[in-house]
Formats: C-alpha cells, structure tokens, sequence
C-alpha cells in the first residue's frame, strides 16, 4: 500500500497539500475525501476555527498537546498571539529549522531527522524535534551523517531555497538562526487569528 496515501487524504481533509507528493494529488481533487466531499456546505464558526487550528496543527506535525502549550507560551508574550505562535514557537522548533533551511524535504523528514540524532545545536547533538532554537544558534547535520544519501541530497540543493532568517550555508549542511522570522517569510497557510480564536472560546 501506498504510505503516502493517508496524508493525501489528510491533504484534502484540511484543504492544504502537507508534502510535496500531495500536491498533484491535491491538485486533482481539491475537495474532502468521502463521497459527500464535494457537496458539503458552509459549516458553522466554531468548525471554522476547529479546521483551522488542525491545518497548523498538520502542517508543522504536532499533537494537540503541543499546540496548546505553543498557544499558551504565546499568549504570555503580550505580543499578537497568533502571530507570536507561529514566529515566535512553532518556528523555533527544531525540526521546522531543519525543514526550512532544507536539509529535509518534509516536516516529517525533518522530524526523523532530528530524532535519529542526525542533528547537532551549537556542536551538541539534540534528538527533540520540540527543541526551541534561539537566534545566532548554529544548526547543522552531524558530520558522521554528512554522507548519507538523504543529506548529500539535500546539499545539492534538492530542496526548498531557505528564508531569510536563516543563513545556510547548505553544501556544508549548517545554518545560523539570525533572527526571529517574520509572519509574512512563514510558508504556513493559516489563518491564525481563527486560532486564536479557538482556544480562547
């Protein structure tokens, strides 16, 4: 069977495509699985903000747990909470690092690649995708790993080109965290406020 296929039906449940391979199926069948998919009307608010919060949820991997705790450590910045999720905590995951500055092609590449220990922080090896990374960090593939087919994939360019809040060196397979990024430089689709909305009912 085909492994790929519940993330194509996760895709069009959610209305994203969540890899790159969904995208052509995405693009084929826009709408929900099931044989009502097509038909299904306007739902109600609440649905509304529960569909928007799994997007962000699928997107970056995580379980409902571990988006209540980004949203409640946003809330207490005192900044825009939604926008403070999604730069300040979902962003700062390691494993959304290790997918934006394109050692991986998948968030779930991304996050096997940090819990196999392939993953070094400032020379250390860290193996929690959760692991919140702080500008100027230095993330990079171990140098045991550097040859392996995936990494040497991914030094070649393979991937998507990073944003501007990381400095990639990617034939070296190592990045520095700059800065915090920006919303508008987040490759997310989401509608955060709807987020915040959400958990705050």
């Amino acid at each position: 069977m085909n492994s790929s296929r519940p993330k194509v039906r996760r895709s069009r449940a959610l209305g994203i495509p969540l890899t790159p391979k969904d995208v052509r199926y995405f693009e084929r069948r826009p709408y929900p699985p099931g044989e009502h998919g097509r038909k299904r009307k306007n739902t109600s608010d609440y649905k509304t903000r529960l569909l928007e919060k799994q997007r962000l949820r699928a997107q970056y991997d995580i379980s409902e747990t571990q988006l209540r705790s980004a949203f409640d450590r946003a809330k207490r910045t005192g900044g825009k909470t939604g926008e403070e999720l999604i730069t300040h905590q979902l962003e700062a995951r390691l494993d959304a690092t290790v997918l934006r500055a394109g050692f991986a092609r998948t968030i779930y590449q991304a996050r096997q690649t940090v819990s196999h220990q392939h993953v070094t922080v400032n020379g250390k090896r860290v193996d929690r995708p959760s692991y919140q990374v702080q500008p100027y960090d230095v993330v990079e593939i171990a140098e045991r790993s550097k040859s392996k087919l995936p990494f040497q994939v991914a030094a070649s360019g393979a991937h998507a080109a990073a944003p501007a809040y990381l400095e990639v060196q990617l034939s070296e397979l190592r990045c520095v965290v700059v800065r915090r990024p920006q919303r508008s430089e987040v490759p997310v689709v989401c509608e955060e406020q709807l987020v915040v909305e959400y958990y705050s009912r």
